[in-house]
Formats: structure tokens, C-alpha cells, sequence
């Protein structure tokens, strides 16, 4: 009879592993795999177009906002470093020849005395900037109902593949409602702003900005009530704006063209004015345009513009025209000279006859910056913002 077995003779007698446990195998990526899968699409996209990825494309701007966000990223860059084949994230190649050589290039202080981490430095203590980053992703949520907007952004994708609208970069000022904007590569619609304090200026001299709540429908499906200076910070330092449509801008202006009444009086158009001038000394300066006004339809104003010295006896094209009504238009125009006088263009220029002509009312600067002036100047806000003539961008005092 054979001798009865215990539990650890049964487990001893296993032969075959039947009885052993095997771990699970988890689906789930560790965050460097994650970031290495990330960063794996940016070489593939350099590997077949043999170029970084640029801003001009919303799909394109996402692998570059990617890209730029890693290589501030001292600790993700080192993770990367081997996969890096491009040289995409601009890492340096240090090239090792004294001892000193090897103490500067420890990145990850592996090397550093307990003198270095003394109780006084701090860490692990997020900075402003973190924390603002952190409060604005975390105040994000899914929305309840995303189906009214997905045909919206649907068609905004279109639009921009077919050139309907087009990627400016935000250049400072008042956001827009009813406006789409590209911040850290992802699209979103500002669909309302709820103002809770108005700009003001203390006793004490301190200049307090107005801010408020905004409501932000973002493409993948979320919502945001963030800061508006908040989202005015993080589109200017990494984001675009989406222009209006033409089919929404003449939605718009058939929409303030109904809001005048009867007893309204029109006092003209103010307008912006491109020189078709063949002229090297004018066709070799880039963002020159012509801000002026007139009591009769623009098209009528510029018909003889060859002759005329203040179009440079060259043939014009409109870019903008603004109809006001109640208001001095020659003020207005005074005031957005005013405003954009650090830009004017100072030269003398002769035509084909030798005649000088001193062009006046003449600006360089871009025409998102004049058509921003004039928002601001038309709602009464252009006192709080001057023009920075070095970066061509409008900034708040």
C-alpha cells in the first residue's frame, strides 16, 4: 500500500507545471512606451515627407506641437535619445575627452553629493507654469450633448482643406467669440465669454486686466469654462486662429447690416487698400497697406488710382472696407493712424517720371494687426493695447 501524499509532496511531485502560476500578461503601456509610440509618429512622418511637420496643416501642427513640447523636456529627451535617428529633438553631442567632460554631461545627477541635496533645495514643487497647465487640462470634461457641434468642426476641417479658411498665427488682442482657434494642436470653438471684471486702473497705479468665464467646445468632445486670459495666454504662446469663412462672414455682416435702423446715418467707409505697384522700391515691401476713409463707395474713391500720388500712381486692391455709420469717419482714421504710427512707412519714392511721391497713410505691419485695431478701436477698448512695432503684434499696456 502506498504511503498517502501531503499537500507539498502533491506540489514536490508537479513534474509538468500544471500547478504553477503564471502572472498576467497586462495590455496596459507603461508611460514611456506611450511616449516612445508618440514619438515614433513624428519619425515616420519625417521618414516619409523628409521634413519636420509644420503649422500651416491642423494635423501637421499636432505633431509638431508634440515635438516642441518633448524637446523642452529634458527628462522625455532622454528617454527618447535612442530612438531619436533624425536628430529631431536636437540633442547635443557632447564629445567626452577630460573628467570634466563626464561630471558636465550628467543630466540625471547621478554623480551629485548629498551637499547638492541639502533640506534647502526644493523638490518636487510644481512651478506657476505647471500648475496653470495642470488647472487648464483639468478643468476640461466631456460634454453632454457633443452631436450640435461634431458637424461644426467637421466643417471647419473642410473649409480648411479647401482653402475657405485659413491658419493665421494669434497675434494678441481680444479673443472673438463664435471663433475657432488651434491651441496645443487641438481645434476649439469659443462659443461664449461671461465677463465677471472689467479693465481698471487702481489708485495705487496697478492696472487691473478684465477676465472672466468662457465656454470652450473642444473637437475630441470636451468642455472648458477656463479663464478668458487664461486661453489668451495659451494661444499665444502656442496656437492659431481659424478664419471666418466667406460664407460666415457674409452671415455676419447681413446680420449688422440688419442692426441699422432708419435713423442711422452713414457716414462712409473706412478701408484697407493692398498696392499693385510694379515699382521695386514698393513691390519689395512685404505687409504695406493703405488705411484710409471715404464719403463715396470704395471702388468709386480708387477708380483713377494710376493718377493718383496718395495710391502710388499704381492700380489697388481691396482687402477690407468697414461701413460706419454715426460716427466722424475722418477721426476714426485719424485715431487708427494714431494707433498704428510706430508702423508707417517714412521713405521717398519716384516713379517712372522721376517724380517724388511721399506716400502718406502707408503702413507695414500685417493685416490681422489693422483689422484688430479697428475691432478695437469700433468697441472702444484700443486705450488698454499699443502696437509692439519690434514683434508687429498688438499687447495690452
Amino acid at each position: 500500500m502506498s504511503k498517502k501524499k501531503t499537500l507539498e509532496d502533491i506540489f514536490n511531485d508537479d513534474e509538468f507545471g500544471i500547478l504553477d502560476s503564471k502572472p498576467k500578461m497586462s495590455n496596459v503601456k507603461s508611460e514611456d512606451e506611450r511616449l516612445i509610440e508618440s514619438f515614433q509618429e513624428i519619425n515616420a512622418f519625417y521618414e516619409k515627407n523628409k521634413r519636420e511637420p509644420n503649422a500651416n496643416n491642423v494635423t501637421e501642427f499636432k505633431l509638431l506641437s508634440r515635438l516642441k513640447s518633448l524637446r523642452a523636456d529634458a527628462r522625455k529627451k532622454e528617454v527618447l535619445k535612442s530612438y531619436d535617428t533624425h536628430n529631431l529633438l536636437n540633442i547635443e553631442k557632447i564629445e567626452i575627452n577630460s573628467l570634466d567632460d563626464i561630471l558636465n554631461d550628467d543630466d540625471l545627477g547621478i554623480l551629485d553629493t548629498d551637499e547638492a541635496n541639502d533640506i534647502f533645495n526644493l523638490k518636487n514643487i510644481p512651478n506657476i507654469k505647471d500648475r496653470e497647465e495642470t488647472d487648464f487640462v483639468a478643468r476640461r470634461k466631456p460634454i453632454k450633448n457633443f452631436k450640435p457641434y461634431e458637424p461644426i468642426f467637421k466643417q471647419v476641417h473642410k473649409d480648411l482643406k479647401d482653402k475657405k479658411r485659413k491658419l493665421i498665427n494669434y497675434v494678441g488682442g481680444r479673443l472673438q467669440e463664435k471663433t475657432f482657434y488651434i491651441l496645443d494642436g487641438v481645434m476649439l470653438y469659443l462659443e461664449n465669454v461671461d465677463f465677471h471684471s472689467e479693465a481698471k486702473t487702481l489708485e495705487s497705479g496697478k492696472r487691473l486686466r478684465k477676465d472672466g468665464r468662457t465656454k470652450c467646445i473642444f473637437e475630441n468632445g470636451t468642455v472648458s469654462n477656463m479663464l478668458y486670459r487664461s486661453l489668451e495666454k495659451g494661444l499665444y504662446n502656442n496656437g492659431l486662429v481659424i478664419t471666418h469663412s466667406s460664407a460666415t462672414d457674409d452671415e455676419a455682416l447681413q446680420k449688422n447690416a440688419n442692426a441699422v435702423n432708419e435713423e442711422d446715418l452713414a457716414a462712409g467707409w473706412i478701408y484697407v487698400l493692398k498696392s499693385k505697384s510694379t515699382n521695386p522700391q514698393i513691390a519689395s515691401i512685404n505687409n504695406l497697406y493703405k488705411i484710409g476713409y471715404s464719403t463715396i463707395p470704395v471702388m468709386d474713391r480708387i477708380k483713377n488710382a494710376t493718377k493718383e500720388s496718395t495710391y502710388l500712381k499704381a492700380e489697388v486692391q481691396i482687402i477690407s472696407t468697414f461701413k460706419c455709420y454715426n460716427i466722424n469717419t475722418q477721426k476714426f482714421e485719424n485715431l487708427l493712424h494714431r494707433f498704428l504710427s510706430l508702423a508707417k512707412l517714412n521713405v521717398d519714392i519716384f516713379d517712372e517720371n522721376g517724380v517724388r511721391i511721399t506716400p502718406r497713410e502707408w503702413f507695414v505691419v500685417p493685416i490681422e494687426v489693422i483689422e484688430k485695431a479697428i475691432e478695437l478701436l469700433i468697441c472702444g477698448e484700443i486705450i488698454d493695447y499699443k502696437l509692439d512695432p519690434v514683434n508687429n503684434i498688438i499687447v495690452e499696456k
